[in-house]
């Protein structure tokens, strides 16, 4: 019997629970939210979507003809939206998290949780999400939900897990913490959360792997295989892991859901926006052209910023994140990049032993990817 079995009186649940944000993900979270008996109110800036969901339990924009549960409220007023919220979901793009906080803030009571959904380093600044909602809600707790997760499967009520954390307040535990009362206020059907106090970790691995995301797509696009594949995935988990260390987070976060998971997921599978990215411009096409020139968001673009601009910061290196970087952002030559990548001085494969050795065969190595792109 685990402690939480053993609980005479279990953490209280979150009754009340607002969705900021009525995109594919925000309505599927607020479908999870629903299945666990939560009252729920959803915020979204579209009259459209917000008439769809109210009227058909349908968000048919974004999700098809998928059925949503019983006990969703949509509202185009935010204020609306967080009055009486007991948590809020912030389900944003990152590029809005700063602007929504900010918009959030007088409609948020003090001791309401705001729970990041979204994945990603803010640029300039290179802050997590999290340090940016503190920023503009000071003294608001904060946690952050992260996992493979797509949204039409979680809608579904597919199997679906999840990671959320947030840190401990001092003589708080895990099991009566902030992160608990969220995940059995989640938890039902076939949605599972797991609890976690490694905030900096959960966040890290959701704002990377979309980029290790567009580089597995770019040399798929580019005619390599499933070798490749597995060796960008595995050495980006490296990457992760070493700047969430790096930063205080905890490599055993970056080898479970938020981290690991995610990124096989985002990597695996064609449903991946940011795969789908990589894929075209690893074909050819230019980046204004991808998506056949829709305003797709593509987290990962953005991220390859704002990663490496954190890395350099602190004195990393980040040979993917930066080769995508390169190619996305610089209009670096493809075959000129994974060439380049592919030839670079030998490591050991713990990013904990310094250990650097000259290529023996770079040029070669170089010339072999080179050649074999587009065969």
């Amino acid at each position: 019997m685990n402690a939480i079995d053993q609980w005479t009186t279990p953490p209280r649940k979150f009754e009340t629970i607002a969705i900021i944000g009525a995109g594919a993900y925000g309505t599927a979270l607020a479908s999870v939210a629903a299945r666990a008996g939560r009252r729920v109110r959803i915020f979204g800036r579209r009259a459209e979507t917000v008439n769809d969901i109210n009227k058909n339990r349908r968000n048919s924009a974004y999700l098809g003809d998928e059925p949503l549960p019983e006990g969703i409220e949509a509202f185009t007023d935010l204020k609306a939206a967080l009055l009486g919220a007991d948590a809020a979901l912030l389900v944003v793009p990152s590029a809005g998290i700063r602007e929504m906080s900010c918009a959030m803030r007088p409609h948020s009571s003090r001791s309401m949780p705001v729970v990041i959904c979204a994945k990603g380093i803010e640029p300039n600044s290179g802050l997590l999400l999290s340090d940016v909602v503190r920023e503009e809600m000071p003294g608001q707790p904060v946690a952050a939900l992260s996992g493979p997760t797509f949204a039409d499967e979680v809608v579904a009520d597919m199997p679906t897990t999840v990671t959320i954390a947030a840190e401990l307040a001092p003589g708080e535990t895990l099991e009566d913490g902030l992160a608990a009362r969220l995940a059995l206020s989640l938890s039902a059907g076939s949605f599972r959360a797991y609890v976690s106090d490694d905030l900096i970790g959960v966040e890290t691995g959701g704002a990377m792997k979309n980029v290790i995301a567009i580089a597995c797509g770019i040399s798929r696009g580019a005619g390599f295989r499933a070798n490749m594949t597995a060796a960008l995935i595995t050495r980006g988990l490296a990457e992760m892991t070493q700047l969430a260390t790096k930063l205080g987070g905890s490599a055993d976060t970056i080898s479970g859901l938020s981290g690991l998971g995610d990124l096989t997921l985002t990597c695996s599978s064609e449903q991946s926006r940011n795969l789908r990215f990589g894929l075209q411009l690893g074909a050819g096409a230019k980046r204004e052209q991808t998506f056949d020139g829709a305003p797709v968001i593509v987290e990962g673009v953005r991220n390859s910023v704002s990663v490496t601009d954190l890395a350099r910061k602190l004195g990393l290196t980040l040979p993917i994140c930066e080769a995508v970087r390169a190619i996305v952002h610089d209009n670096a030559d493809i075959v000129t990049t994974l060439g380049m990548l592919w030839s670079r001085p030998l490591e050991a494969e713990s990013h904990e032993i310094d250990v650097t050795i000259g290529h023996p065969n770079a040029s070669e190595a170089r010339e072999k990817i080179e050649g074999l792109i587009g065969c």
